[in-house]
C-alpha cells in the first residue's frame, strides 16, 4: 500500500513506518511544516520515500493520513483530492482539545467518510467527534533496548518548547522538583530555561535537542525519569523512558493512569508525593532498578511495535 502522510510528530512516524508499505513524505525546499520529508535525527527505512509538495499529484497514493487540518487543506490543493471522497483518508488525532474541553468539537466531527484514530483512550472521551467514526490506535514504540544504568545520580525530563508550552506541559512545575532532586532538562527549546526559572545548573542542566540515538543513552544513565505534563495526550518520550528501563515519576494527568501500572513508576497529581518519590529513588537504586525492570514489562506489553503496526494494518485495509 502507498500511503501518504505529513512528518509532523517524529517519534510517532518513526513507529509508523516501521511497517510494510512505501509511505509517501511532502517535501518543500525549506523543508517547513508543508513538507519536512524524511526526518534528519530518526532512522527510517528506505521505503520513505520524499515527494515535492508541487508534485504530490503524480505520486498517485491508495491511502492519505491526516494529522491536522493543514493536511487537508494541502491536500485538495497539491494531491487535487478530496480525502474521504477521492481517496480513502484516516485523521491520525495526536493532541488532547484545548480551550474549553466541554465545547470540544473535532475538525471532522460532521464527516462520516474520513475515521478518527485517536493515539489514547483519553483522547477518545474528551473530543467530541460527532458523526466521525471513532477509534483508537495507541502509540506503538521502536524497542531501543534495556539500557538503564542509573549511574548519574539526576532526573531526566523530556520537553519541547517548554518556555512557549510553559502550563501545557509541566514547565512551571520544574522549580518544585528542582527542590527535590537536582534535573537534566532534554528537548528542543529548552536553552535558557534554568535563567527563567532561576535555577543554576547544578539544579537544572539543559541539553538541547539531541538526536534520538544519543538521546536514549543520556536517558539510561540518569537514575529517573520525571515527568511533569499537564496536558498532552500521552508524552512518547515516558514511553520510550519505560522501555529503557527507566523508573518512572509522573503527574497523573490525560492518559498517565492507563500507561503507568501500579509497581512500574509512581503516578499522583500531588506535588509533594511526587518530589518525594523522585528524592527517594535517587537514594535507592536497586529499588529503582527494579522498578525500571516492570515499568520496561508494561511498555512493551501495552506499547509493543507489533501490536501497533497490525492495529494500523487492520485500521488501513478497512478504509482503503
Amino acid at each position: 500500500m502507498r500511503i501518504l502522510l505529513w512528518h509532523v510528530h517524529g517519534s510517532w512516524t518513526t513507529a509508523f513506518v516501521q511497517g510494510s508499505h512505501e509511505y509517501l513524505l511532502p517535501v518543500t525546499p525549506r523543508r517547513d511544516a508543508d513538507g519536512r520529508g524524511r526526518a534528519r535525527t530518526w532512522d527510517w527505512p528506505s521505503t520513505v520515500q520524499e515527494v515535492p509538495l508541487e508534485r504530490l499529484a503524480q505520486c498517485d497514493p491508495d491511502v492519505v493520513v491526516l494529522q491536522r487540518p493543514r493536511d487537508l487543506a494541502l491536500a485538495r490543493t497539491h494531491l487535487r483530492r478530496e480525502p474521504g471522497r477521492d481517496i480513502p483518508a484516516v485523521w491520525v488525532e495526536h493532541n488532547t482539545p484545548r480551550g474549553d474541553v466541554g465545547a470540544a468539537r473535532h475538525p471532522l466531527a460532521d464527516r462520516r467518510d474520513i475515521p478518527v484514530a485517536h493515539v489514547t483512550f483519553f483522547n477518545q472521551a474528551f473530543w467530541d467527534t460527532g458523526r466521525a467514526p471513532s477509534v483508537v490506535v495507541e502509540h506503538g514504540i521502536v524497542d531501543p533496548g534495556l539500557r538503564y544504568t542509573g549511574a548519574v545520580a539526576r532526573a531526566a525530563v523530556v520537553v519541547n518548547e517548554p518556555l512557549r508550552r510553559w502550563r501545557i506541559t509541566g514547565t512551571d512545575l520544574l522549580a518544585h522538583f528542582a527542590s527535590f532532586a537536582p534535573l537534566d532538562v532534554f528537548g528542543t527549546g529548552v536553552a535558557g530555561l534554568g535563567s527563567v526559572l532561576g535555577l543554576q545548573p547544578a539544579r537544572l542542566a539543559e541539553h538541547e535537542d539531541p538526536p534520538q540515538a544519543e538521546m536514549h543513552g543520556l536517558l539510561a544513565a540518569r537514575r529517573v525519569y520525571l515527568h511533569p505534563v499537564r496536558w498532552t495526550s500521552l508524552g512518547l518520550s515516558l514511553l520510550e523512558a519505560m522501555h529503557l528501563g527507566l523508573p518512572v515519576v509522573v503527574l497523573a494527568a490525560t492518559e498517565a493512569l492507563e500507561a503507568v501500572p501500579p509497581g512500574a513508576g509512581v503516578v499522583s497529581t500531588r506535588l509533594d508525593v511526587l518530589g518525594r518519590a523522585v528524592r527517594d529513588l535517587l537514594h535507592e537504586p536497586e529499588r529503582a532498578r527494579q522498578m525500571g525492570l516492570l515499568a520496561r514489562r508494561a511498555a512493551l506489553d501495552r506499547y509493543g511495535l507489533r501490536r501497533f503496526l497490525d492495529d494500523w494494518d487492520r485500521l488501513l485495509k478497512e478504509v482503503a
